[in-house]
């Protein structure tokens, strides 16, 4: 036997709408049974149901199933009327935050188009012009961008005999001469 505890939980659900109600699938009880499917499928199936009750003479039964296909149809309108809804003010965000960032642009480029302050001098100090003459005691240290650099010797052809190579000239005498 089932638990009382379990059955008032499950009690409280059974009302509650779950997420998108144009896909969800629903479990309709009606006079000839369960009809399951998505509200747009069970509206389709009442209304052939009606029809075919309708051919069949049954005027009580085309009511019923008119009723049960209204039902599901007004479901279906509120859904899709409140998705609508929905949409329209997701646009409407989405629209505002176009526009700001648009006018943040506008703002920047015009900020960067208008020419610099006129408060700022026109022209520099003259203490700027100068040139500083650093001497040797000034604390200064040498760069190797400052330094001359020395010419680069040139190198000698390789021999492809595999002989010795002739002694160059070279412009400095030796210290064993």
């Amino acid at each position: 036997m089932r638990s009382s505890k379990s059955r008032s939980r499950n009690k409280g659900n059974r009302n509650r709408p779950s997420g998108n109600i144009v896909n969800r699938v629903f479990d309709s009880s009606g006079p000839e049974g369960k009809v399951r499917g998505t509200p747009q499928q069970i509206i389709d199936k009442y209304n052939q149901l009606a029809r075919d009750s309708q051919l069949g003479g049954d005027r009580v039964a085309t009511e019923n199933f008119q009723q049960h296909a209204e039902h599901y149809l007004r479901m279906l309108a509120e859904a899709q009327r409140e998705q609508a809804e929905r949409q329209a003010q997701q646009q409407a965000q989405n629209e505002e935050r176009q526009r700001a960032r648009r006018e943040e642009q506008e703002q920047r480029q015009q900020a960067e188009a208008q020419p610099p302050a006129q408060d700022a001098p026109a022209d520099p100090p003259a203490a700027m012009d100068e040139v500083i003459d650093a001497g040797p005691e000034s604390g200064l240290v040498e760069t190797p961008e400052e330094k001359p650099s020395r010419p680069r010797r040139q190198r000698r052809p390789r021999n492809p005999e595999g002989e010795a190579p002739e002694a160059p000239a070279d412009p400095t005498p030796d210290a064993a001469e």
